[in-house]
């Protein structure tokens, strides 16, 4: 138990049992001592329906490794716009209002917030804050409202401008913007109209969950191997963004030529597409696995010859690093990248694999053709360098201790003023 335990209170719309980086961040605090309180949605990620698990037995989803869950009602996100629309607006709703009256007798010392899309769940938050007293963080993982132009949701500028205004009342009422990538503090400034210190803006990158570093795994029982074929494996949400159709592109360009095998695993709103897609066009080359767990994915990674990631290229895009990047980076396998920006830098900067402009099917099917030639010395050496740089900048070890260290830093100004 540490000597001054903290209570810690995050909000996030999304939380166990759906996958999230945040479980493993709740899961270290609480193991440290700490008494930490969640408040979350209903799971539904990324079906678009509630867990059957959960409707079943809700009561054995209000505790986590020794935290407390506290579930607001909101509408399942569906598979239509206007569901998620509705998705995003009732958990920041029913966050604000519900929220603060289920923990109206608590009492936080830092309150942190899990801000992928959607921004507005940094409302609740700053709510709580203000009812409570304590500092909020909101670790900003994406960048509103560019994010909603650049995949076509909102396009309407009168709309967009509205959202920017709305990120701006967020930014401006936050006491610490933690932000994932170097390239997102230019955005991120151009949103903050009061003067903002620069402590204030804190630099805090992702990690990957344990298992990724796990260097014996066990073997897949989800992907037999095949020493005499080269296997690419794409792991993670398949959406728009993701830039899947030139992914099969570069496979079709390869089928017949090289013994290359594109293994996909995870869903979204894309996966019907794909899956028929690789059936229309034959492609015995690429697997579809569906979604797995996430405990699932070390030995996945650990089976395969090399980890794509590929990501649309436009300015929003460019200054994020997916979130896979790290875990590829962690499991110590050479990476493939169809990607711009910060991401396509870490690539190169870590020697970790090779990559290739955004959407760039051929250049693709080109960089996955030289690293499946190339030998298995070079690509040992590939996925060390991307192990060695990991444990350098994204250790998660060191990235909690800061953010523990942050809280209390946070929570001793409080108290002195």
């Amino acid at each position: 138990m540490p000597e001054n335990k903290l209570n810690i209170l995050v909000v996030t719309q999304y939380f166990w049992p759906e996958n999230m980086r945040i479980n493993d961040l709740v899961q270290d605090f609480s193991a440290k001592g700490h008494a930490v309180t969640v408040l979350t949605g209903l799971p539904n990620y990324p079906e678009g329906k509630v867990y059957e698990q959960y409707r079943q037995a809700p009561e054995k989803f209000s505790e986590f490794s020794g935290c407390r869950v506290v579930r607001v009602p909101l509408l399942p996100r569906g598979n239509r716009s206007i569901n998620l629309i509705l998705n995003y607006l009732s958990f920041f709703t029913m966050a604000s209002v519900v929220g603060p009256w289920k923990l109206r007798h608590e009492k936080y010392d830092a309150i942190f917030v899990y801000a992928v899309s959607p921004i507005m769940a940094a409302i609740p938050a700053l709510v709580m804050g203000r009812l409570k007293k304590a500092p909020v963080f909101v670790w900003v993982l994406d960048l509103w409202p560019e994010t909603l132009r650049a995949v076509g949701v909102v396009k309407h500028a009168l709309l967009l401008k509205c959202v920017g205004r709305m990120v701006s009342w967020i930014y401006n009422r936050s006491d610490y913007l933690l932000l994932q990538s170097h390239g997102f503090f230019e955005n991120v400034k151009r949103y903050c109209t009061k003067n903002i210190s620069s402590n204030r803006l804190i630099y805090f990158p992702s990690w990957a969950e344990d298992d990724f570093s796990d260097c014996n795994q066990r073997a897949s029982t989800l992907l037999q191997p095949d020493p005499n074929v080269f296997t690419v494996l794409f792991a993670g949400n398949l959406g728009e963004a993701q830039d899947l159709p030139a992914v099969v592109e570069a496979a079709q360009m390869l089928s017949g030529k090289v013994a290359v095998r594109w293994v996909i695993v995870g869903d979204g709103r894309m996966s019907q597409w794909l899956a028929d897609k690789v059936l229309s066009c034959g492609l015995g080359n690429v697997l579809l696995l569906g979604r797995h767990p996430l405990e699932e994915m070390p030995a996945l990674f650990a089976g395969a010859d090399a980890l794509l990631v590929s990501l649309k290229t436009n300015d929003v895009f460019e200054k994020t690093i997916p979130g896979k990047v790290q875990a590829y980076l962690a499991s110590g396998k050479p990476i493939l990248g169809m990607i711009n920006g910060e991401a396509a830098r870490v690539i190169e900067e870590s020697g970790a694999g090779l990559s290739c402009s955004s959407g760039d099917a051929a250049a693709l099917a080109q960089i996955t053709l030289q690293l499946a030639t190339a030998g298995t010395e070079q690509r040992t050496a590939m996925g060390k360098s991307g192990r060695e740089y990991y444990l350098e900048n994204y250790s998660k070890v060191s990235l909690l201790n800061r953010l523990e260290q942050l809280f209390r830093d946070a929570t001793l100004r409080k108290g002195q003023q």
